[in-house]
């Protein structure tokens, strides 16, 4: 014989399920993907790999034209590489803690899904200016 449970579900307990879904890694299936293009898993991750690349390269820029060259625009450049370190700031510690075989949260993995782009444009904007 089987036997058939049912749960009566109230507002609020529907509420604590949107809740958790919207919590949790799922989100972006129901809500279109990835990042600020809406990518797949797999896209957003190459995204992503590629933007920590392009602004761990320019902060190598950066440092090499500090060591070697003196440094025309310099209040520019610095603050453009100050405004890029800021925004990449998630994406950095995603990386480090990647690299230390840390867990990584649900909130940082968060985090760098909203400031990947805007990580990006910063990179973009110091190489722009480093190849004046």
């Amino acid at each position: 014989m089987v036997k058939r449970v049912t749960t009566k579900v109230d507002g609020s307990n529907l509420l604590l399920i949107a809740m958790s879904l919207l919590l949790s890694a799922c989100t972006p299936l129901f809500l279109g993907g990835y990042g600020a293009n809406n990518q797949t898993k797999e896209e957003f991750t190459r995204y992503v790999e590629d933007v920590f690349r392009l602004q761990n390269s320019m902060t190598s820029e950066m440092m090499l034209l500090q060591e070697t060259e003196g440094i025309n625009n310099g209040q520019a450049l610095f603050a453009a590489e100050q405004q890029m370190q800021k925004a990449c700031v998630s994406l950095n510690e995603y990386a480090a803690r990647e690299n230390d075989d840390a867990s990584i949260g649900l909130l940082l993995q968060r985090r760098v899904q909203e400031s990947a782009h805007e990580c990006e444009q910063a990179a973009l904007k110091l190489k722009a200016l480093l190849k004046k």
